[in-house]
């Protein structure tokens, strides 16, 4: 079956309070957009890569594909304002054939090969995958309003969620469908959407590694390069 790379990278940055979007920002001479995309094409199970961004930068990152020759980036498209839109735009980007996509955060620029190979492996069995680390911390549950502490489950049974999330397309094109018909729809990751709509789908977990780290503040920029001049 066909494996298809969706890369998000549709934020605009406001958040991080740099100038640029954080996946343009360059780090030893390539942008954090750059590394994402360079995973998944050196991959040998990924067919397509499909980059999703913000319309205001839809020329730069034309321009660096086409400079960096990628050979399996066969669609760019814009995203939109809620990250689920950038997701709904790379899965209703392909037709009805069926195939495997795997989303991925473009601000998580040191995806392993054994990570993308293990979740392209996992989809030949399930529809759904996640990539996932056991959690050091114990995790509490509090309630939001009083900050009381209201449950502290086992911390083995507590993992964080990384990506790539992969999934059969007609798999997460349903979870979609119904969420989209649902006026209190909330959604920060793919795979919640798959577990909260279509609750009968296993989501089998892929094992992740701490460098697979997502950058949302500078100081994990800062932990990225230091990272990136140890290899």
């Amino acid at each position: 079956m066909k494996n298809v790379a969706a890369v998000l990278a549709g934020g605009s940055g406001k958040r991080f309070g740099a100038e640029i979007p954080k996946q343009f920002i360059e780090i030893s001479g390539k942008t954090v957009i750059e590394y994402s995309i360079d995973a998944f094409e050196e991959n040998p199970f990924i067919d397509d890569i499909c980059i999703i961004v913000h319309e205001d930068y839809l020329d730069k990152i034309n321009v660096i594909a086409r400079e960096r020759k990628w050979k399996k980036v066969t669609k760019i498209l814009p995203g939109g304002k809620e990250r689920y839109d950038s997701s709904l735009a790379a899965i209703n980007a392909f037709g009805g054939e069926e195939l495997n996509i795997l989303i991925h955060d473009g601000a998580r620029p040191m995806v392993s090969q054994r990570i993308i190979t293990e979740a392209v492996n996992a989809l030949t069995k399930y529809q759904a995958v996640c990539t996932a680390i056991p959690s050091v911390d114990t995790v509490t549950i509090i309630d939001a309003e009083s900050r009381e502490v209201r449950e502290i489950p086992k911390r083995e049974n507590m993992w964080r969620m990384q990506t790539p999330q992969g999934f059969r397309l007609t798999t997460i094109k349903r979870a979609y469908e119904l969420a989209m018909k649902d006026p209190d729809f909330q959604a920060t990751d793919d795979c919640g959407v798959v577990k909260k709509y279509l609750p009968d789908i296993i989501i089998k977990v892929v094992e992740g590694n701490e460098e697979n780290l997502k950058i949302t503040r500078p100081d994990d920029l800062e932990m990225i390069m230091f990272k990136r001049k140890q290899l």
